[in-house]
């Protein structure tokens, strides 16, 4: 795809905008980034959040702080013209967009900082403020500020936010030193929290569908950084920001002609991480998607396809096990044919077993493998890998990109696990884990399962693929209706 901006001023768009830039992991950034789009939502602004990088827990708060739902800016999984583009259409006549960073603000995959936030604000030409944890710092902040101001050419802070202050006196140094030295504008001093308002655990923050009191706890961030925080001043730098072109070309696929076929999506406790492109870019190849549950016990309408994502499944293995009827169901929606696409967290649903806390709790069977859960990542980062064989999803020879972020370790066929022979691996992992010996991508018919997550406008093939299966899945079921049908009629069909 072409997504090169369309040249000629009249096509421009105003898109007032910020990134939010730490110094490291932890250093306050989400928080003020909730703060911020939380606090400008409740003034009646209508707020894009925006998260870069792979991570959809804090996608989801930004989302719930802004009352939209975020979107993903990953220059990894996607090219800097389709980064732009998706950018521009989420963005275009709101009032203003907040992307989060990810990481420190010059940390990429590389020592020259390739996918880092720095250039995902010179991807988006945007205005960058820097979130400085400044605990135990007076004038060395101005100095961490002025190597990050002159670190990169043409890269220029347009403000700091200095979060974990310890009283007036030190934040009347911390902003004297900075903009003495520095000539960058402090927009805020955040006080030292008493303990963070979102509960943690070891994959981050810890997920919205697991806290109570939601609207207490987005609500107390963004009065919290409404009051120590210069909220003019910022939305007067995030419209300084300049016009944006569009892309010349749609991001998303053709529509197939023929029936759409309804696509099943996981959407509960269990399994809930899905970039809303991959959901969109099924919608626009022609699928008719539907959420469904693992939890409940309401009956599932008639599927062509299912969509496993990521989530966390050992938080829920005791239901996942006991819902017996719905276990049954997706082995047998696999086991019929219709395409199956898992990722992560929906590949240990497949599983036989999930080992968690000293049990054991039986899953769909659809794979003769199990997981268990450990106490260090078994996978972690950004992921390639090359498909090595045939599957409805992914052509052979095709390279993916995508990312990895799980506890659990795949389990071989053993003495207490598994039946039947092992399932074909598609996928060759040239970076990242996998599930087993370098390799990823477990195939049985239709069914495919990962622990690499992928993003649809990274692998424009995919979502088309899997609308053609479940077309094909859709026109069989319905041919085998036809005979069924004519043989209750008359044994000779006629």
């Amino acid at each position: 795809m072409d997504l090169r901006p369309a040249p000629g001023p009249h096509h421009m768009i105003r898109i007032p905008r910020l990134v939010l830039a730490g110094l490291s992991g932890g250093s306050g950034k989400t928080i003020v980034s909730l703060g911020l789009a939380g606090a400008w939502a409740r003034k009646g602004l209508a707020v894009a959040p925006f998260k870069k990088g792979p991570d959809y827990i804090d996608a989801a708060w930004l989302g719930l702080a802004a009352n939209r739902p975020a979107c993903n800016l990953d220059p990894f999984l996607m090219e800097p013209d389709a980064v732009r583009a998706l950018f521009v259409e989420r963005a275009k006549g709101l009032d203003l967009a907040v992307v989060e960073g990810n990481r420190g603000l010059f940390d990429g995959g590389d020592a020259k900082g390739s996918v880092a936030t720095s250039q995902l604000a010179r991807t988006l030409d945007a205005p960058l403020v820097l979130v400085l944890d400044a605990t135990k710092m007076t004038r060395t902040a101005a100095a961490v500020v002025l190597g990050c101001n002159s670190f990169e050419p043409g890269f220029k802070l347009a403000g700091v936010i200095c979060n974990r202050t310890a009283g007036d006196r030190h934040r009347s140094i911390l902003r004297q030193t900075i903009e003495e030295y520095t000539g960058v504008p402090v927009l805020g001093m955040l006080p030292k929290l008493r303990q963070n308002p979102i509960s943690e655990r070891h994959m981050g923050l810890m997920s919205n569908w697991e806290q109570e009191g939601l609207e207490d706890i987005l609500s107390g961030i963004a009065r919290t950084v409404a009051d120590h925080c210069d909220l003019d001043r910022l939305l007067d730098i995030a419209r300084q920001a300049p016009d944006m072109a569009p892309a010349t070309e749609a991001l998303w696929p053709p529509t197939l002609p023929g029936p759409k076929p309804r696509i099943g999506y996981v959407l509960d406790a269990a399994l809930w991480f899905y970039y809303q492109e991959n959901l969109e870019a099924l919608r626009r190849a022609g699928a008719e998607l539907t959420p469904v549950s693992l939890l409940a016990t309401d009956p599932w309408p008639e599927l062509h396809g299912l969509y496993l994502g990521g989530g966390f499944p050992e938080t829920q293995a005791r239901a996942l096990a006991d819902n017996i009827a719905v276990r049954e169901h997706v082995r047998a929606l696999a086991l019929s044919g219709a395409p199956v696409y898992a990722e992560c967290g929906g590949f240990m649903v497949l599983c036989e077993e999930l080992h968690a806390g000293g049990s054991i709790y039986p899953m769909a069977g659809v794979f003769p493998l199990a997981t268990t859960l450990c106490d260090r990542p078994q996978g972690l980062g950004y992921a390639e890998a090359v498909v090595s064989a045939p599957n409805p999803f992914h052509p052979v020879g095709t390279t993916l990109r995508g990312h990895e972020f799980h506890y659990s370790r795949c389990i071989p066929r053993s003495s207490y696990t598994g039946h039947g022979d092992p399932p074909v691996m598609a996928l060759r992992m040239e970076r990242g884990a996998g599930m087993l010996h370098g390799m990823d991508g477990a195939v049985m018919g239709n069914t495919f399962a990962a622990y690499t997550h992928i993003h649809a406008l990274g692998a424009p093939h995919w979502a088309v693929n899997f609308v053609r299966a479940a077309q094909a899945a859709r026109e069989g079921a319905a041919l085998s209706g036809l005979s069924r049908q004519g043989s209750a009629l008359d044994p000779l069909g006629g």
